[in-house]
């Protein structure tokens, strides 16, 4: 009988973190969000500015979103998908990766330093997608764990065909790169 007891107090304990937490739906647009404070990263003559960046700008191309605490712990959960993406060379014309960093999600004092680090990356890869996030507001609005990377595919309708917070497995990796190829 205690075991029974013992065994329902931790499944209780844990089945909070089994549930997937957002509330992001398969078939569906994300819930709209708008990141106006920073933004998405615009490189002009090797300057960074910002821009307000939107939600609902995602049709026409198929689009991997990777949203990631502002913390190199949350980069380094899913760099396997990023060397699969590399290698899998997508065609600028259809596809895009969008990186959104949570600076909301720092460690504290850290700030600017992810600044200045998602500022220097958008410099080495100026083709790529960046937002930096100050308030966390993607965060919020898609109810995203916290110090954590969730994984978005969106096809080019802006549908959602993927959505996987935390690390991904090797089989996920695969299913992800498989979405994109199916979905340009």
């Amino acid at each position: 009988m205690m075991y029974k007891t013992l065994l329902a107090i931790i499944f209780s304990a844990i089945a909070p973190t089994l549930a997937q937490a957002n509330n992001i739906q398969i078939d569906t647009t994300l819930p709209t969000v708008t990141v106006a404070n920073k933004g998405e990263l615009v490189l002009n003559n090797n300057t960074i500015g910002y821009q307000s960046w939107r939600s609902t700008n995602l049709e026409g191309k198929t689009h991997i979103i990777m949203a990631i605490a502002g913390r190199s712990s949350a980069k380094e959960i899913n760099a396997e998908l990023v060397s699969a993406i590399s290698a899998a060379d997508f065609p600028q014309a259809k596809y895009q990766t969008i990186t959104i960093i949570n600076q909301d999600d720092a460690i504290w004092g850290t700030a600017s330093f992810v600044q200045s680090a998602t500022e220097k990356s958008k410099k080495k890869y100026p083709w790529s997608s960046m937002i930096l996030d100050s308030d966390g507001i993607v965060q919020k609005t898609w109810d995203l764990k916290k110090e954590d990377s969730a994984i978005i595919v969106i096809n080019k309708n802006a549908q959602v065909v993927f959505i996987h917070e935390g690390k991904l497995n090797q089989h996920q990796v695969k299913q992800v790169i498989t979405l994109v190829k199916k979905n340009i």
